[in-house]
């Protein structure tokens, strides 16, 4: 045992020979300046690594979520849109000057099955209007803001070539209207939004939609359109808590929001407004992202786009499966129609659907078997 005890100092001593031998060699060489930088750089990674760990944590652990009081008697049920309510196509091929009037009204409705929140609103719907106009149109558009109102709003809209995209021309107190011109310079699908401060708040009541501007000559006929707009909501409670859900500005910064909708509302597209059209028809889906913070991965399920285009109808994508729309943007889908049933429309981070990203279109008619046909029995009408 002595021996032993004996042993196993004299190789300790060893060690430590060894490693102070270590120690001095490399005390004594030079250390080159891309080995300094690279030690300096780790340990910076390090130090960042570290920060952010503890800002996570205090970032979840200010998320913990509170009990919700009783639902608020609501203003109206809801603010979803309908989203075959849109304008017409442009059929006109010479610019003119088109009138448009928004109101900013401040609701309290449902946002899901019993649980009510304070939307933030144009026109009383989340989207707002979808506005249309054609290439080279001048508009005339007036904000009024009603003396009902608690807050000051603006509007920002993304096909405006000017300060603010008219925002900082448009600030409204209660009791205000105010109007601006503009030229829509540039073809595409925009989107608009409130832009008074804090913008990024305004949006995540709801104040968004979007604003279709035509090429010269309106875009390719197809059968049915379709407007429909993604947003996040973030509340005091836990989703699907039934109660009144007021906003979290905790949970907007830290980017997790309990509830991911298509046009204001979790069964908007599901229980309320249904899409629906026929085999054998083109159809155009107008699909924008309000945010303020979550992008949309826009799919939907049994159905191939034929083309998608963000910006002008020339840049499209034949035969997208999937196609990315950023916060503060719209893009435009169309698809043929072959077969009936129901289509679900999803955002592709599927998880959100169970936050309420989801919405449903029925389609009608015969079956082509040389695409696809269904064996069960019942399934062919």
């Amino acid at each position: 045992m002595k021996q032993r005890t004996i042993n196993i100092v004299v190789s300790f001593l060893a060690i430590c020979s060894l490693i102070a031998g270590g120690t001095a060699l490399v005390r004594s060489a030079p250390v080159p300046d891309e080995l300094r930088a690279a030690r300096t750089l780790a340990q910076s990674a390090s130090d960042a690594a570290a920060a952010a760990a503890e800002q996570t944590k205090a970032v979840q652990d200010s998320l913990v979520a509170t009990h919700l009081g009783p639902a608020h008697k609501t203003d109206v049920p809801n603010v979803a849109h309908n989203p075959t309510d849109l304008p017409g196509p442009i059929s006109r091929s010479e610019p003119t000057t088109v009138q448009i009037t928004l109101t900013t009204m401040e609701l309290t409705a449902e946002l899901a099955d019993g649980v009510t929140y304070d939307f933030w609103t144009f026109n009383g719907t989340v989207p707002g209007p979808m506005l249309r106009v054609m290439e080279g149109d001048t508009v005339l558009l007036t904000l009024v803001n009603p003396a009902t109102s608690k807050s000051g709003h603006n509007i920002d809209l993304h096909a405006v070539n000017g300060p603010g995209g008219g925002a900082a021309v448009t600030n409204v107190a209660p009791g205000e209207t105010k109007s601006f011109t503009f030229k829509a310079l540039n073809a595409g699908a925009f989107v608009y939004h409130c832009a008074f401060s804090p913008p990024m708040h305004h949006i995540a009541q709801g104040m968004y939609g979007a604003i279709i501007v035509e090429p010269k000559g309106g875009l390719p006929k197809v059968d049915r359109e379709f407007y429909v707009m993604q947003g996040e909501w973030y509340t005091l409670g836990k989703t699907g808590e039934k109660g009144h859900a007021g906003h979290s500005t905790d949970k907007a910064l830290a980017e997790q929001p309990d509830y991911i909708t298509f046009n204001g509302h979790v069964d908007a597209l599901t229980k309320l407004y249904p899409l629906a059209a026929n085999v054998g028809e083109k159809v155009r889906i107008f699909f924008g992202v309000g945010g303020p913070n979550t992008g949309s991965n826009f799919h939907v399920i049994g159905e191939i786009f034929d083309k998608v285009y963000s910006g002008s109808a020339a840049t499209f994508t034949a035969n997208e499966e999937t196609w990315y729309v950023p916060p503060g943007s719209v893009s435009t889908f169309e698809m043929s129609l072959n077969e009936p049933g129901s289509y679900t429309l999803v955002d592709h981070a599927l998880f959100r659907v169970l936050k309420g990203a989801a919405g449903s279109l029925k389609v009608s008619g015969a079956w082509d078997p040389t695409t696809f046909m269904p064996q069960a029995d019942g399934m062919s009408h």
